[in-house]
């Protein structure tokens, strides 16, 4: 048996693993959970981020427009799967030079301390890794862009390794990038980021052709007693484009840039109706995962073709045994 690291939250949402059913991760069986209207303006709403908050959950979510401008909502629910989202867009403090909006998409969020950090990815003369703080979903400030464009998918380490703050993230180009990698990066302070560490990258061939093109980190890393749990996007091109799946891998604990497995097949592909027709289809593309440590539990929150928001589950020990009989070598 595996341990989560953090605290128990035996609220979160869960539906036990289906009989005979032999993949690692299962759907909710209600989704989508958040439809594309749920707000008066929404075009969609997917690749968003929650987590837990007071005596219930809040979160950030992606909502485009129906003039399909991008920007991100703040929104709260008591159960996780039913939310109320605000119907305007968070309108953030800080200077502004940095504030200055060019668009604001796929959030996560992350508790250290007690500040709950947004990293986005921002427009700043192309896209880049935004970052703010927020102590109750209410003010948000934002700091100092993370990284020079281009860059995205940007998920910092739920604590400090050893001394500095920590952040996985995808550099990028200026359009729908047709490459990328994972990588790592330190900050003392959330401002100045280097100790830049190649992580792992895209599979040639077809020893795992479902990540072929392009891969990059999803939610918030899980700590647990193995390493870091880090389930993430995986990408090939096909003759019909893009198909966005999701992946597992284990990190080091004191050193993530150091992967200790990874898994050769997928955990998650576009399978159901919501997954596989949408703005654009066959997309399952994950943004933020709950975790209780009493039970192992993982809630994964993903967004559904770029136009609904779906929930799944699995746990700790789903995800590292599938890694372990299923390992991508070398």
């Amino acid at each position: 048996m595996s341990r989560i690291i953090g605290e128990n939250l035996n609220h979160i949402p869960w539906q036990d693993k289906p009989e005979g059913y032999n993949a690692p991760v299962w759907r909710y069986s209600h989704n989508p959970i958040i439809k594309r209207d749920a707000i008066p303006s929404s075009n969609s709403i997917f690749n968003s981020a929650v987590i837990p908050f007071e005596d219930g959950f809040a979160g950030v979510f992606r909502c485009d427009s129906k003039s399909v401008s991008m920007d991100i909502f703040a929104g709260f629910s008591k159960d996780g799967v039913n939310w109320e989202i605000n119907h305007e867009p968070i309108v953030f403090q800080g200077d502004e030079e940095v504030i200055k909006r060019e668009y604001r998409y796929d959030p996560r969020v992350c508790k250290i301390g007690d500040r709950y950090y947004i990293s986005w990815c921002n427009g700043y003369h192309g896209p880049t890794i935004g970052l703010a703080y927020t102590f109750d979903f209410q003010t948000f400030h934002q700091i100092e862009n993370a990284f020079l464009p281009y860059n995205r998918n940007g998920v910092l380490f739920p604590r400090k390794i050893g001394d500095n703050y920590a952040m996985v993230s995808r550099p990028s180009d200026t359009g729908h990038t047709p490459f990328g990698d994972i990588f790592y990066s330190e900050s003392p302070d959330l401002t100045f980021w280097g100790k830049h560490r190649y992580v792992m990258g895209t599979i040639d061939g077809d020893a795992s052709a479902w990540q072929s093109k392009k891969i990059g980190p999803g939610p918030i890393p899980i700590e647990t007693d193995k390493g870091w749990l880090l389930i993430y996007h995986g990408v090939i091109n096909t003759c019909n484009g893009f198909v966005y799946r999701m992946g597992c891998a284990l990190l080091d604990i004191d050193q993530p840039w150091k992967v200790k497995a990874r898994s050769r097949n997928y955990i998650l592909g576009p399978e159901t109706l919501y997954e596989c027709v949408g703005d654009v289809p066959n997309v399952t593309f994950p943004c933020a995962a709950l975790t209780d440590a009493a039970t192992g539990r993982i809630a994964i929150y993903y967004g559904c073709a770029d136009t609904v928001t779906g929930l799944a589950f699995t746990t700790v020990d789903e995800l590292l045994d599938y890694m372990e009989k299923y390992p991508l070598e070398g």
